[in-house]
């Protein structure tokens, strides 16, 4: 027999090295079957070739489980394919690989949980459930294996091994949605209790009158019969939730269980009304009650009748320090009167006048299910939160109510009855307690039973089973626990079954024993006292709602067994066992689908690789998964199916890993490794020609794309895909490339591109691919020719200039302006030298602008390899371990002469180009173009404009501001943008000219005078020293669409992204037409959102292949000045905010200036014709005015500014009051209350920050005295709407402060809105036709302007079953 290492040794080998030594497979192994062992792991180092049957007996043996009662699955997340427990097939076959960590989970089979398998010990066999050492589960369960509430039991931890099985408990947990925890608890109640059960199974559904998804009754009952029969541990509730009419978003709600079970059985009776089932909930969980006041000196009583679903117990009385210590002191403190006297005294219809009384209540007639709700839950008036009391209150497992029924009632001959069940109830202390489910609303008298007796008889003789005393003995069968704060908690049930009398805990899908002794603990409480705060340092664990019922055993029902099911509820179970029949049987299929991604260069579909998921089960064989595939990738038609195959692919490195040759009828499980969640590879559908052959891809090879680069074009191939291995020397391979290529081995250079840049000349001959870096999937450059390119250090050769330039060359899409008619005017008048007007454009004229264009073409295609060609001795040096590009200066002039006289030579012609483009387009020395701070006479209209004069916030412009990238906001229709990311700190730009042009204004390679703002240029960002040129290539584009063709014309650019964006524009003049201080560009983004970019000595390396730009004609900015947004303040106006121009504001210029300049373009645009002392200029931020510019004030001194700035304008009735900065303007409005109605704005201007000037100016425009007059503050954003019937109450009116500037005004700034009213002034009296009407008015108008209706919207989601299948949503709400 072979030996085999020992199981002791845990390190498998990664590779063999004798053959004789069998693999080990290392498995890990999870169990998840139960909570406690779930983070365990069992290790078992087996031999490759241990049969799957064997894994499973060594599982089974180290877990101590019986074999054949779980599942063993891969385990990895998602789905888990299981393994064959009876398989014969050896572990590597199935997927296993040796030398590697093989993760396994133990998972139940069939849902239920491995049986335990006998040992000496007994452990697994003994039950142990009644043992006092036992541990059993009960409580919030504990999370990460921390020790849990060990201050809430005597117990010193809790552990999961108390967990039982289902089989033991024969109880089905429900699973938690995510704080569905309260709907658990009382849906095991309602499940628990025989009478409720049965009356539901009882209940016929009629699928011809109702939704079954929108049935409440429905669905508990299929949920019911799922408790009752299902084999799995726990089920969900989605099905009940979904017919309350909830969505995902409730799940997420916690709620109180108290008041679920008040709306649930109110929901339960709207759907039962008028069935047998319509005064179920009535006859088993309705009380009634007696609501009375009786007269101390004549014993005249008055009372009303009130019915109840559950009594509500004072834990803590107000005030008190101490708590009552039971449920009966808490009810008989329920029932105990009081005495109405002094000022409280009760005016009494027999003595006519104001007499001593006693108020209380009596107890009538209990349920037959007694729900009492231990109200832990107030309010702390010394701290204004929410609290909870977790004092001690015991409870009793049999509760006699005898003591507290009303038998004496009706011996009192001084006693009037009222049977009003609607009628007020005066005065009564205890009205905040009660549980009132049933008014008078609907005119029914729910609370009372009605028989044929007199109305006095009918209320005073409660049901013959109260007037027995000895017959109200409850028994407790439901103890509803809360378990943390007044914040938020768990809810868990404590129920006792009937049938058997042992309580369980049903703890959401966990279902455990536990003994009377955990009830006990529910009491709450700590050991010792702490006086009044003793709750504070109680346990938080206590019981909340306690569930009763009556001992009569003529009426004490049993559970239904299946067999005594009615009809339709066997009708049901079997519907509900075929339906998880198919699902298990579903689930097996998932287990043995092998899911995988499915790649395909289609063939017809330009080239593109397409992706989808293929899904095949473990038994297919190859063949039939390939033509799974072909129809996948709906190939059919296209290529034939013998010309496609399936090969291991990995799409991260774009790599064939191998081919299956000879393999078609192996099964598609044992090809992949098994069934598994997530491969570690993909699978690609290759296709070929019908006179090719496909090539075999063996485990091993590298993949390897070759690119042949010609210098003599200065052009770099497709790639050729060839297939070699690590071990293979340099020489090797450059004769495998000579192969595919036809180039000569001996003379060729092959570059690696190892990385994004970073380029690797393999030199050396016999060092190996490994050695290079070669990897699964590689990049090479190579070159054969026999030019001097050769002797030239690599980093200075031509082959690694063009390497380079095609490294960090993008393509873009530029769409350059259409020529407006005036612009062809002024060309006709040019050209022709007449004066008249050309009624269309020159179409010679066209044509030799487009002639030009196509020279300038091909003149800077040919000048790039010309001054590649000079610049080829520079000896900068790219670095090999960085892909950033360093800055490479070019030799001085008089080192390099010719590249300086390239230089110029370049420099000239594109000057020569410029002015014949000018002279084409009849532009001179004078003409439209010639001067840069002249406007642009053809100049667009600004990208506000053109977008319904809608423009970006100045919170948005604040953003891009701040932004590192170099485009800035131009259309904001839907709303902010994430920008680029930061850019290079390198300043990288194209010279093209020679020192002899230095003295020249404008030049090509610096944009110092139009560069942008202060703000987004960097002068030490700038290199002065002449720049190694950069790539730039453009030609005509037609676009696809033809929207250029007699439109726009578009341009095809080529171009090194390092390249800054001032050589970009210059390099676009020639296409453009006219300087580059006459331009400006736009990137456009998604959905067509534009945004200008405007820092010159940035680089465009944040812009990527195929980006699109827009070129738009008008004056760029020069350093020093910024585009600003003017917009008018109509503060009376429903649309207070209105957008009028761009215009410009350089630093230095004052505020009077900007107006001067402001003036004409708002008449010849806006048609406003302004006196500029008619109108002010103020700050802008969002919607709100802020500080008003005074005309002295100067732009970067005294007022900050930014690039894409926002003003308002502001049309003066009157002079100027504003004078100095120390001054305060307010708008200030007035509220009338007696008209309900708020009056324009008014604006005030104060010398200073006191209250008391603002309320002496507020009374001397309004009137009001000054004693009278109140204010407050206006909330949200300008105009800070509110609604007329909110805000005489709503907003803090007349706060007690002396200064605007202090919490809670905090008006700083000019703008703020302040409201003032008259406060002897009384709201108007309104019928409630007329309120409606007016709030319908107010929703609407603030609908309109944006505004909410309330500014306190409820934080908590209030508790609703809808019974119509889901809520109605307001279209207005958010």
């Amino acid at each position: 027999m072979e030996m085999v290492p020992s199981e002791e040794n845990q390190l498998v080998p990664k590779e063999i090295e004798n053959a004789s030594e069998e693999p080990r497979v290392l498995c890990i192994v999870q169990d998840t079957t139960n909570a406690k062992t779930v983070n365990e792991r069992l290790t078992l180092n087996l031999p490759a070739s241990t049969t799957l049957s064997k894994l499973f007996e060594d599982v089974a043996h180290k877990a101590s489980y019986v074999n054949g009662t779980f599942d063993l699955a891969w385990g990895k997340t998602g789905d888990m394919g299981s393994l064959d427990p009876s398989s014969e097939t050896s572990l590597t076959e199935s997927g296993f690989e040796p030398g590697k960590r093989n993760f396994l989970q133990l998972t139940d089979k069939d849902g239920e949980q491995p049986q335990i398998a006998s040992d000496e010990s007994g452990t697994a066999g003994s039950s142990g459930l009644d043992d006092s050492s036992q541990e059993r589960f009960i409580g919030p369960l504990p999370r990460d294996g921390t020790v849990g509430c060990s201050s809430d039991y005597s117990s010193p931890s809790y552990s999961y091994s108390s967990i039982l099985n289902k089989s033991d408990t024969g109880y089905v947990g429900l699973v938690n949605q995510a704080m569905t925890c309260y709907l658990n608890s009382l849906l095991q109640t309602l499940f628990m209790t025989p009478e409720f059960r049965n009356a539901l199974y009882n209940w016929e559904f009629e699928e011809s009158e109702e939704d079954p998804v929108t049935s409440i009754p429905y669905q508990l009952q299929r949920l019911f019969l799922l408790l009752q029969t299902s084999k799995k541990r726990a089920i969900e509730t989605t099905d009940v939730t979904r017919s309350f009419g909830w969505d995902s978003s409730e799940a997420w709600q916690q709620h109180d269980v108290q008041e679920l079970c008040r709306v649930m059985f109110d929901a339960l009776e709207q759907k039962w009304k008028q069935t047998e089932q319509a005064d179920l909930i009535n006859q088993l969980y309705q009380g009634k009650l007696k609501d009375y006041v009786r007269c101390l000196e004549c014993g005249y009583e008055s009372w009303r009748i009130d019915t109840y679903l559950d009594i509500p117990l004072v834990i803590r009385p107000f005030g008190a320090s101490q708590a009552y210590g039971s449920v009966e002191e808490a009810l008989q403190a329920f029932v105990q009167p009081e005495t109405l006297d002094g000022a409280n005294q009760y005016f009494c219809e027999r003595c006519k006048k104001k007499c001593d009384a006693r108020k209380g209540l009596r107890f009538l007639h209990f349920p037959y299910l007694l729900t009492l709700q231990l109200k832990r839950f107030d309010f702390d008036y010394t701290t204004m939160h929410r609290i909870k009391l977790n004092d001690r209150m015991s409870f009793p497992e049999e509760l006699d109510m005898g003591p507290f029924i009303d038998v004496e009632d009706e011996k009192s001959p001084q006693t009037e009855s009222c049977t009003d069940s609607g009628a007020e109830n005066e005065g009564s202390c205890h009205s905040d307690q009660m549980s009132n489910d049933f008014s008078a609303d609907d005119g029914v008298d729910e609370g009372i039973c009605l028989d044929s007796a007199s109305s006095t008889e009918r209320v005073l003789k409660p049901k013959v089973p109260n007037l027995n005393t000895s017959s109200l003995t409850f028994e407790l069968f439901s103890v509803m626990v809360h378990s943390g704060s007044a914040a938020g908690g768990h809810y868990y049930a404590c129920i006792k079954s009937f049938s058997d009398g042992q309580w369980y805990s049903f703890n959401d899908q966990h279902v455990s024993k536990i003994t009377q002794e955990d009830i006990r603990k529910t009491y709450g409480g700590s050991s010792g006292s702490r006086g009044y705060y003793s709750s504070a340092f109680a346990s938080s664990t206590n019981a909340y709602m306690l569930i009763y019922r009556l001992k009569d055993p003529s009426r004490n029902a049993k559970y239904l067994d299946c067999e005594d099911f009615p009809e339709h509820i066997k009708h049901l179970v079997q519907r509900e066992k075929e339906s998880e029949e198919q699902e298990k049987r579903q689930r097996e299929i998932e287990r043995n689908t092998c899911k995988i991604k499915l790649f395909c260069m289609h063939p017809v579909k330009m080239m593109a690789m397409m992706e989808n998921k293929l899904e095949v089960h473990k038994d297919k064989t190859l063949r039939e998964a390939t033509e799974m595939a072909y129809k996948l990738m709906e190939l059919d038609g296209v290529v034939p199916l013998d010309c496609c195959r399936l090969v291991k692919y990995d799409e991260f490195h774009e790599y064939l890993e191998r081919s299956y040759e000879g393999e078609d009828d192996t099964p598609m499980g044992l090809l992949l490794g098994g069934v598994k969640s997530s491969y570690m590879f993909d699978l690609l559908l290759e296709t070929r020609r019908a006179e090719q052959v496909f090539q075999p891809y063996k485990p091993g090879e590298v993949m390897v794309k070759v690119h042949v680069v010609d210098l003599k074009t200065d052009t770099i191939a497709p790639p050729v895909s060839i297939r070699a291995y690590l071990n293979q020397s340099i020489t090797e391979f450059k004769q495998l490339i000579a192969q595919a290529t036809e180039l000569s081995a001996e003379t060729m250079r092959v570059v690696l591109e190892r990385c994004y840049n970073d380029l690797r000349l393999l030199y050396v001959p016999n060092k190996t691919l490994k050695a290079e870096g070669f990897f699964r999937s590689n990049k090479v450059f190579v070159e054969s020719s026999e030019s001097p390119d050769h002797q030239v250090t690599f980093t200075d050769s031509l082959l690694w200039k063009l390497l380079d330039r095609h490294g960090n060359t993008i393509r873009l899409f530029v769409s350059l302006p259409v020529q407006s008619p005036g612009t062809n005017r002024t060309i006709c008048q040019k050209v022709g030298g007449e004066t008249e007007e050309c009624s269309e454009g020159s179409k010679g004229n066209r044509n030799s602008v487009e002639t030009i264009l196509e020279e300038s073409t091909e003149k800077l295609k040919n000048l790039s390899l010309q001054q590649q060609q000079g610049s080829s001795t520079s000896d900068s040096q790219k670095s090999s371990d960085t892909s950033d590009f360093e800055h490479i200066e070019s030799p001085s002039p008089s080192q390099e002469p010719d590249s300086s006289s390239v230089s110029a030579v370049v420099a000239v012609d594109n000057r020569e180009l410029e002015n014949r483009i000018r002279a084409a387009s009849g532009g001179s020395g004078g003409g439209a173009y010639s001067d840069p701070e002249t406007q642009f006479p053809g100049e667009e209209r600004s990208d506000s404009e053109v977008n319904n004069d809608r423009s970006t916030s100045s919170v948005d412009s604040d953003i891009l501001s701040s932004s590192h990238s170099s485009d800035t906001l131009c259309n904001a229709d839907s709303g902010p943008i994430q920008l680029a990311n930061g850019l290079d700190s390198h300043s990288i730009t194209s010279s093209r000219r020679s020192k002899a042009n230095e003295g020249k204004k404008e030049t090509w390679d610096t944009a110092e005078e139009d560069s942008g703002t202060d703000s987004e240029y960097d002068e030490n960002g700038k290199s002065k020293a002449e720049s190694y040129y950069l790539y730039f290539r453009a030609e005509p584009y037609a676009q696809e669409d033809g929207s250029g063709e007699g439109g726009q014309k578009c341009v095809l650019v080529h171009v090194d992204k390092r390249i800054t964006l001032s050589a970009f524009k210059q390099n676009l003049e020639p296409f453009v037409g006219v300087t580059s201080t006459q331009f400006k560009v736009f990137r456009i983004y998604a959905n067509n959102q534009e945004f200008e970019s405007v820092r010159l000595n940035e680089t465009l390396s944040s812009f990527s292949d195929d980006n699109k730009i827009t070129i738009r004609l008008g004056r760029a900015l020069k350093k020093g000045e910024y585009r600003v947004k003017v917009y008018q303040l109509l503060v009376n106006d429903a649309e207070p905010c209105k957008f009028l121009v761009d215009t410009v504001f350089a630093k230095g210029m004052t505020v009077k200036q900007s107006k001067e300049e402001l003036m004409p373009q708002l008449k010849d645009q806006c048609k406003l014709d302004l006196n500029i002392d008619k109108f002010r200029l103020r700050k802008k931020t969002w919607k709100n005015p802020g500080t008003v510019f005074l005309d002295y004030h100067v732009y970067e001194e005294d007022i900050n500014i930014s690039s894409n700035w926002e003003v308002f304008l502001e049309v003066l009735d009157g002079p100027e009051k504003m004078k100095s900065m120390s001054q305060l303007a307010v708008l200030t409005r007035r509220w009338t209350p007696a008209q309900m109605k708020l009056e324009p704005f008014q604006e005030v201007v104060l010398e200073s920050s006191s209250v008391e000037e603002l309320k002496e100016k507020l009374s001397e425009i309004s009137g009001i005295p000054l004693e009278n007059l109140e204010f407050a503050k206006g909330r949200g954003t300008f105009p800070c709407d509110i609604s007329v019937l909110e805000i005489h109450q709503d907003l803090d009116w007349n706060p007690k402060v002396s200064t605007l500037n202090v919490w809670p005004l905090y008006i700083c700034d000019d703008g703020a809105v302040v409201f003032y009213r008259d406060s002897t002034e009384e709201p108007m009296e309104q019928s409630e036709d007329e309120r409606n009407e007016l709030m319908k008015k107010e929703s609407s108008r603030l609908l309109k302007t944006g505004h909410r209706v309330s500014y306190s919207p409820r934080k908590e989601k209030a508790l609703k079953i809808y019974l119509d299948g889901g809520p109605v949503k307001d279209p207005g709400q958010d």
